[in-house]
């Protein structure tokens, strides 16, 4: 990487456990002197790269945010200016984060980049609430959709056959109700198990079970603000056997890093 013009590595910050980063992505954060940090990355994630100057570039429904080209601009110019710059994307930078357009803004403008990947939280949610998303004689696929909008995830699901894979959803809590609707008129079970993960890998996880016919009642007792991830299939059923503790395990590793953080 040549210093004197910059560069950016589009970062995946994982689900939310400081413990679940990437080495490579601890080492980005430490050497940074720009971060631009999404919504739903946590605090302690965020404070590793205590030499950097760091700023919210996130989204979220219904707020004021900031337009992907200006994201796209202060990357650019901040590479420009010889500085490292870390895109901290919640999960994975290319699933379902926008990170390849900026990844092609970067190219476009000649600016060094690189892509740390981290673990998506369709992955990393189903599996700290005891969820395989593939398992013998239940599921032998997944597919991942973003329920943000009805024109994303409506083409896929309606050429879905029935039970034939496991189902996620990210960015899909305001459009719960309306995903089971469309799944049970395209011939799927009303009783078909869906999870709703809230928080995942973070202290303040909370996992709610049901049906497709039920899942009107997912968000009872959950954070108003918290992420969610729905999982849907019968592998679901599996996290009354599999299902560990990830809050706890959370608190753990959160705490350790927060320590390494403060004394490192």
């Amino acid at each position: 990487m040549n210093r004197a013009t910059g560069h950016v590595s589009l970062v995946g910050a994982g689900p939310g456990d400081p413990g679940l980063l990437t080495r490579r992505a601890m080492a980005r954060l430490r050497q940074a002197d720009l971060v631009l940090y999404d919504a739903l990355v946590p605090a302690p994630i965020v404070a590793i790269a205590r030499r950097a100057q760091r700023f919210s570039v996130g989204k979220r429904a219904g707020r004021p945010s900031f337009r992907q080209e200006t994201i796209h601009s202060l990357m650019i110019r901040a590479a420009q200016r010889g500085r490292r710059v870390v895109r901290l994307k919640a999960g994975d930078p290319f699933v379902l984060g926008r990170g390849g357009e900026e990844a092609l803004a970067l190219r476009a403008a000649g600016v060094p980049f690189e892509v740390v990947p981290g673990i998506s939280s369709a992955l990393a949610a189903p599996a700290l609430a005891g969820i395989p998303v593939t398992h013998r004689g239940l599921s032998a696929g997944f597919m991942v959709v973003s329920g943000h909008a009805d024109s994303s995830y409506r083409p896929l699901l309606e050429m879905l056959p029935p039970h034939s894979v496991t189902v996620i959803v990210l960015m899909g809590l305001a459009a719960a109700e309306a995903i089971a609707t469309l799944l049970i008129a395209t011939g799927w079970r009303p009783r078909t198990p869906v999870a709703v993960l809230f928080g995942s890998s973070t202290p303040a996880s909370i996992a709610w079970t049901g049906t497709l016919a039920t899942i009107a009642s997912c968000r009872h007792g959950a954070p108003a603000d918290a992420p969610g991830t729905i999982v849907i299939g019968e592998v679901v059923s599996l996290a009354a056997v599999l299902g560990t503790q990830p809050v706890q395990a959370a608190e753990s590793a959160a705490g350790r890093l927060e320590s390494h953080v403060s004394h490192g």
